[in-house]
């Protein structure tokens, strides 16, 4: 299976349909499978973006490369 990296807008994107999905009964295996991404990912993507918005996003995204310049 071919890697991708996901922007953290997609990011944000899934876990909100992966709370709905959980919403309806889902497991999460079952929600991992639907998003496309695996259980580990799905939990660090959920400790580090859980309850972004996308603008959130954008902004640390901003300030990360800030910091990387100075």
């Amino acid at each position: 299976m071919k890697r991708t990296r996901h922007t953290a807008e997609q990011i944000i994107r899934k876990l909100k349909t992966a709370e709905q999905l959980i919403a309806q009964g889902k497991t999460v295996a079952d929600v991992c499978r639907v998003i496309e991404v695996t259980q580990p990912t799905y939990h660090r993507w959920k400790q580090q973006y859980g309850g972004m918005q996308a603008e959130e996003a954008r902004r640390l995204t901003q300030l990360e490369k800030e910091n990387a310049r100075l």
